[in-house]
């Protein structure tokens, strides 16, 4: 059966409101499906402190969203719940190193960063590298526009590194197509 009109694409669907509540049932108060959350797991995993800050375009912090990060060389991975006193994703972290990749590449110590949240039809992806550490040797640094650099490098606190992550406006955070 021939058809006389083409086909339109289906809508793509954001993640919606309820992706962290799906991912992480007991950080949401629904209990009886996990014995634990996956962000429970790894919490206490590295003598590192990261405190992660979501932010939409109008500067609101966006706190239903989903963190997954991960890092190579220690095969770390963990999944982020939003800290309902804090206001930040919070993690202990083991420190990453330098690493040489295929190719010749060098890749500075950082940590890789999955995101979902409502409103975002695809995940995004971004780094967040260590403000004492070179990182112009870092191949993936060296192909992005030296004033967007900063959007990638978490800041040192007395306790903890921090970094904000902003979805759109004027301090856009650096994403990656991967």
């Amino acid at each position: 059966m021939q058809h006389d009109r083409e086909l339109a694409e289906s809508p793509s669907q954001t993640a919606g409101p309820y992706v962290h509540i799906g991912c992480m049932p007991l950080h949401a108060g629904i209990k009886g499906i996990y014995e634990h959350d996956l962000h429970e797991i790894n919490a206490i995993k590295g003598d590192q402190r990261l405190e992660i800050s979501v932010f939409d375009g109008a500067e609101n912090a966006v706190t239903d969203a989903i963190l997954e990060i991960w890092i190579a060389d220690p095969a770390f991975w963990s999944r982020c719940a939003f800290d309902e006193e804090s206001g930040f994703y919070r993690l202990n972290f083991p420190k990453p190193v330098q690493r040489l990749e295929s190719g010749n590449l060098i890749s500075a110590p950082h940590i890789s960063v999955f995101l979902a949240a409502r409103g975002i039809n695809i995940g995004l992806n971004t780094r967040i590298y260590f403000p004492q550490e070179n990182n112009e040797i870092d191949h993936v640094l060296q192909r992005i526009d030296v004033d967007r650099r900063a959007t990638l490098i978490a800041e040192k606190t007395n306790s903890a590194y921090r970094f904000d992550i902003h979805l759109q406006g004027e301090m856009e955070t650096v994403f990656f197509d991967i």
